[in-house]
């Protein structure tokens, strides 16, 4: 599966938005500027990108409480998200959702989710609308190796293999849920495996690689567009930062984090191989560094200029009121 020149310009623009976000995001909460928990998605960007590249506002993707990344790669607002995180009225949950549950249902975001493993069946339900409708449309379910011991996992795995829905999982196996490194929680050495458990195909993808998360996410989609079900995908990959914003890190070494930086960075490598084999060249791609750049601190002006939401404002957009 080729990727043309713009192709590969807009994966690294979608790559670098995302880390440019997040480590922006690291100096507002560590300076007392941004306040609450978040957690950032710094290091899995090639899994967010190599999937939705594939994806259109007609496909629906649900997200974790990590859900930047998949915001930025799915085409949500990046001032309309700053605003959201600083709590202010033009956010794009109108200040009322914050870090961990930010949505767009005009690009098909689903939302980020504060409960772990709660994306999968919300995912599922919209693969089944999309079947029912017969509409062509996908749907990706994105989350971490701890969410795949729950048991919505499971019943979705399941429900999704007997109606053959359009929808791809898509495990980002950091190697930790929080603080427990995954063999110690988790039965089998590659969750993929469990695909075979429901009879639908398991794959593994190098997450830190956006040319091999791109292909293999592409054959899962078209199997779901073309009526044959669903895939688990599992990406490795690895967060570079903790599991919120101050974590002490105590479970796992600098020497460990460091390594992975400087040895699969997944921007440092994407920009190696086009540079080498795609024809692009490093001025061209400082360029959209600088771009990048711009656009962060003019969504962080957007943020810290908007008003706060109304007390008035308490009650609407709620499902259940008293």
């Amino acid at each position: 599966m080729e990727l043309n020149r713009d192709q590969l310009l807009d994966a690294y623009r979608r790559m670098r938005r995302i880390r440019a976000f997040e480590e922006k995001l690291y100096d507002l909460v560590t300076a007392g500027k941004l306040p609450g928990f978040l957690h950032l998605y710094a290091g899995e960007e090639a899994v967010a990108v190599g999937v939705t590249m594939h994806l259109t506002d007609r496909d629906f993707i649900a997200s974790t409480h990590r859900g930047h990344g998949h915001c930025i790669a799915k085409g949500v607002d990046m001032q309309r998200m700053m605003a959201e995180l600083f709590g202010r009225s033009t956010g794009i949950c109108k200040g009322k959702g914050g870090s961990m549950h930010i949505a767009d249902l005009d690009v098909g975001m689903l939302g980020a989710n504060g409960i772990v493993g709660a994306g999968i069946p919300l995912a599922t339900g919209a693969a089944l609308t999309a079947a029912i409708k017969k509409n062509g449309a996908v749907s990706v379910a994105f989350f971490g190796d701890g969410a795949s011991n729950q048991g919505q996992f499971h019943e979705c795995l399941n429900l999704a293999a007997v109606w053959k829905l359009p929808v791809l999982f898509v495990v980002e196996n950091n190697g930790y849920g929080e603080a427990t490194p995954c063999e110690f929680a988790t039965s089998v050495t590659d969750i993929a495996e469990r695909a075979h458990a429901y009879g639908i195909p398991g794959v593994i993808a190098d997450g830190m690689d956006l040319f091999d998360v791109f292909e293999k996410a592409g054959e899962a989609l078209k199997r779901a567009r073309d009526g044959e079900g669903p895939t688990l995908l599992e990406c490795k990959t690895y967060r570079y930062f903790g599991h919120y914003v101050g974590d002490p890190l105590t479970y796992r070494t600098k020497e460990e984090a460091e390594e992975v930086r400087q040895t699969r960075d997944p921007l440092e490598r994407f920009e190696q191989n086009i540079v080498e084999e795609g024809g692009i060249s490093a001025e061209e791609l400082r360029r959209i560094d600088g771009a990048v750049a711009e656009e962060i601190e003019a969504a962080v002006a957007y943020a810290e200029a908007a008003p706060l939401p109304s007390p008035e404002e308490v009650l609407t957009d709620v499902y259940v009121s008293n």
